[in-house]
């Protein structure tokens, strides 16, 4: 049986009166592809904020490779630390914030490509491997050494060969086609060196074309970077060919569970998401 890399107990997250996120559990088996689908405004963004520490959330905890990374403290018995980090006063626990995540091993991508447009292909992977510098933080801040730089280099070059991006090593990240500027941004979070990977809806605005090779890119990188997978997709037959489970949110509700099959023949399914004309 497959080990749980990430867990979340009735995850609630609330803005207001509005409740986003309603008693979300979700377990994501290691070496799996997980999926989160659901109609617009669902929740399933705010689910992955929450869980990558975007948000600290109203109720529930998450726990990532056994360790908690997101839980609810009532900030009256939470003291302040910095850049809106809290720790409570008598555990002395620091919440995570997202760049701390990320170096525990869960790295994610977005809905609209975040990529530094005006730097190459290279540059927007060496930065990502910033992330795991080992130097200490004040000399890493202005310059690495040259055994670092070189070692960095060599791994940036070594990712962009493996994903098959090596051919426009120097051009700018905006003169990818769409499809690429994708795979870039992928590759970025791989450069982190991740676990956990968070995919939110990879492809959105993909030609079928596209999301036909997407959905073969994201199984060959989970076999070859040993990945788990964690995914938001409208494109069901990307979600349905290459999930082992699926969740399915609707108002923040988690309202079905399961296979592809299980999922596709699930009457609240068809009726909140999948739609009666689609069964």
């Amino acid at each position: 049986m497959n080990n749980i890399l990430l867990k979340t107990e009735h995850i609630t997250m609330q803005f207001g009166g509005v409740v986003a996120v309603d008693d979300l559990n979700i377990e994501i088996p290691e070496g799996r592809i997980t999926a989160l689908i659901g109609p617009n405004g669902a929740g399933k963004t705010t689910a992955f904020n929450v869980i990558t520490g975007g948000y600290q959330p109203t109720n529930g905890k998450v726990t990532f490779d056994g360790q908690v990374i997101g839980e609810n403290y009532p900030r009256s018995k939470m003291k302040k630390i910095y850049n809106g980090t809290y720790r409570t006063l008598n555990e002395h626990q620091v919440i995570n914030t997202p760049d701390k995540i990320t170096r525990l091993g869960m790295a994610r991508t977005f809905q609209n490509i975040r990529l530094f447009k005006d730097l190459t292909v290279f540059e927007n992977v060496l930065i990502a491997k910033h992330c795991h510098i080992k130097a200490g933080m004040l000399r890493s801040a202005f310059r690495l050494n040259k055994a670092e730089e070189l070692m960095m280099n060599q791994e940036a070059d070594k990712l962009l060969h493996t994903i098959d991006l090596h051919m426009h090593r120097d051009e700018k990240a905006s003169s990818l086609p769409y499809g690429k500027q994708r795979k870039l941004e992928i590759a970025r979070a791989l450069a982190t060196g991740p676990k956990l990977l968070l995919l939110d809806e990879p492809a959105a605005g993909m030609n079928p074309k596209e999301t036909e090779e997407l959905a073969l890119f994201i199984q060959e990188i989970k076999e070859s970077f040993s990945l788990t997978i964690f995914l938001i997709e409208h494109h069901m037959d990307l979600v349905m060919n290459i999930s082992d489970k699926i969740y399915v949110l609707d108002y923040g509700k988690t309202i079905a569970q399961g296979s592809a099959n299980e999922v596709q023949n699930d009457p609240a399914v068809i009726m909140a998401y999948l739609g009666v004309e689609e069964e």
